[in-house]
């Protein structure tokens, strides 16, 4: 009878979390008012100011891949990334305390993704050894650019970010929490097109990734 009560309330469990997880990029509530917002990058600079202790004045971010680079990033996958953080979507202790309810308005969260998308993206960022160039561009291209592009430019209409000039330490840490399910708002796609990564392949794509020259604008 135990046993029988923990499979039902296990079950019941499994289907509330299903329920309460939104499709990947579906467009409503919160996400789909930002969206929809017309941003303003002076109100944004303002609203940025207090993000830069971490990702820099010019949103560069870290070389060491602690915070990733900003500036330049498609608007539409800013604003995805910062309602699924304030959502619990996606797990960042750090930012949640700058993402509250009393913090930033879905109008906030537009003026603030046009500017930084309106930042100059810095040439310099953290590179890997460049040893395993060859085999990370054979796997972008087999498994990435049908979605980020050829030249890692993303895609703003399908969320999918810009993943040229990004730190390699970032990169490398984030492809290995999406295989791994530990970022909850992934993309399942991807998740499937990477559970096989080896570290070693996870370490080959991500240097290939931060090797792409930042698209020009």
């Amino acid at each position: 009878m135990k046993k029988l009560f923990a499979v039902v309330v296990g079950s019941i469990l499994a289907v509330s979390a299903l329920a309460q997880t939104p499709v990947w990029n579906e467009q409503k509530g919160e996400l789909k008012t930002a969206l929809d917002a017309k941003g303003d990058a002076k109100r944004g600079e303002a609203a940025f100011e207090q993000c830069t202790g971490c990702h820099r004045s010019d949103g560069s971010g870290r070389v060491s891949g602690a915070y990733p680079r900003l500036s330049g990033q498609h608007v539409s996958v800013l604003i995805k990334q910062i309602v699924d953080i304030r959502s619990g979507q996606r797990l960042n202790p750090k930012m949640e305390p700058f993402l509250g309810d009393h913090g930033l308005t879905p109008f906030d969260i537009a003026d603030v993704a046009v500017y930084i998308n309106s930042l100059p993206i810095a040439a310099a960022n953290g590179r890997g050894t460049g040893k395993l160039l060859d085999k990370g561009k054979e796997l972008f291209d087999r498994d990435c650019a049908s979605c980020h592009g050829g030249k890692g430019e993303g895609d703003a209409a399908k969320f999918y970010p810009m993943v040229a000039a990004q730190h390699f330490k970032y990169l490398q840490r984030e492809v290995t929490f999406i295989r791994d399910g530990d970022r909850r708002n992934s993309n399942p796609d991807m998740v499937k097109v990477i559970k096989a990564y080896t570290p070693t392949e996870i370490e080959a794509v991500s240097d290939y990734m931060a090797s792409l020259a930042a698209p020009k604008r």
